[in-house]
């Protein structure tokens, strides 16, 4: 099947059209599409069921246009996923295995070899604990949180790279709209405690309210 899609923001005066061409599996599919104004060659993806690989024209200042290419690529290994992402020379690599109440994420990028791994614990379905270490410059950050009911959440954490200690209460969805909130509002106060000068601790608030004018 072959269908044509555009697009075009009239205010900044740019736009891009596509051709996109599915074959017999819907999981397989070629697009090609081009920015216009027209500038060098079309990009073009392949996607298919583990991922997909796109090629395009890049042009940096005093470089000549060059072919990147990049692309995902993901399977099951272990009882898990792993996932090879690779992009601008750099390649990710990441896995991820979880179950119903913890997540293990190591992940490693190449040539740097920066090595990190995330660690996530649900204690209960109103508690949980995230942490993050990096292992090529010794920072680790970790996040509690709780929440009361969708409309009450508070969180807590650290992070050893800025040296600060925070916490955070929300009074709304934090991740909803705000007209589904009572009173179609969502209020949250932070406060951020720097390690080595704790009397510069700061107190913070915003407030996102909706009025219906009609």
């Amino acid at each position: 099947m072959l269908h044509f899609k555009a697009t075009h923001d009239f205010k900044a005066q740019q736009g891009e059209v596509a051709m996109i061409a599915n074959l017999v599996d819907p999981s397989y599919a070629v697009e090609v599409s081009s920015p216009v104004p027209y500038v060098g060659l079309p990009k073009a993806t392949i996607r298919f069921p583990m991922g997909e690989v796109t090629l395009e024209e890049r042009e940096e200042e005093e470089v000549p246009r060059t072919l990147s290419v990049n692309g995902i690529l993901k399977g099951p290994i272990l009882k898990g996923v792993c996932a090879a992402h690779y992009t601008d020379e750099e390649l990710k690599l990441r896995y991820l295995y979880e179950d119903g109440a913890m997540s293990f994420i190591p992940s490693i990028s190449l040539p740097s070899n920066a090595l990190l791994f995330a660690f996530k614990r649900r204690f209960s379905p109103s508690d949980k604990l995230s942490y993050w270490y990096n292992l090529d410059s010794n920072y680790w950050s970790a996040v509690y949180k709780h929440t009361y009911d969708k409309d009450f959440r508070f969180k807590a954490g650290y992070d050893s790279e800025v040296r600060l200690g925070w916490a955070s209460l929300w009074v709304g969805d934090e991740h909803g709209k705000v007209k589904t909130a009572p009173m179609k509002m969502k209020v949250q106060f932070m406060l951020q405690v720097p390690q080595d000068d704790i009397k510069s601790s700061v107190l913070m608030f915003r407030v996102k309210k909706r009025w219906d004018l009609l």
